[in-house]
């Protein structure tokens, strides 16, 4: 019998991807949001553009996808916001994702202190950090690309090892046109 975690990961189409998640976000009430498909298309350009070949990347879209499924949408309760990828790896579980997927959507956020971390999780910590500084929130407009950059290698990524944070800073000066 096939799960839905062999369904979408059989399924090659980025596109449709995003179409099948749309459809479990109406069918099981997850989160799924503007700023899941932005975040997602940004590891996509990331892993293309810089020929990003030693990890799966129908595993890392599928992932980033879904990693957030159980996201709150207030970010004001902060214990929300330190176990909602935890209990978004268990819910994943349950679709029969197995345990490395699993471990991958857990450490998009260091909070479950997972080590060592799985390659995959470097680069949706990357995507979600970035991604989330350049998105408008209730609270804040986005930042400039420049701005967050710098925040993302001076604040959010300081005395974290994360094995592609300078590849990532690289693919964001040469999209954008930013000297190095």
């Amino acid at each position: 019998m096939e799960t839905f975690a062999d369904y979408i990961l059989s399924e090659q189409d980025y596109i449709k991807k995003m179409e099948i998640v749309y459809y479990l976000k109406k069918r099981a009430n997850i989160f799924f949001d503007n700023s899941v498909i932005f975040k997602t298309e940004l590891a996509r350009m990331f892993i293309d553009d810089m020929m990003i070949t030693d990890v799966d990347r129908n595993i890392v879209l599928t992932a980033c996808l879904l990693c957030f499924c159980k996201k709150s949408s207030n970010p004001q309760d902060l214990s929300k916001v330190k176990s909602y990828a935890k209990e978004g790896a268990e819910y994943l579980a349950t679709l029969g994702f197995n345990d490395r997927f699993c471990k991958i959507c857990e450490e998009l956020n260091r909070y479950s202190g997972s080590k060592p971390r799985e390659k995959e999780s470097d680069i949706l910590e990357l995507v979600d950090n970035f991604g989330g500084m350049l998105l408008n929130r209730p609270e804040r407009r986005g930042f400039p690309v420049d701005e967050a950059l710098v925040l993302l290698e001076y604040r959010n990524m300081k005395n974290k090892d994360n094995r592609y944070l300078e590849k990532f800073k690289e693919f964001v000066c040469v999209t954008e046109g930013i000297a190095v």
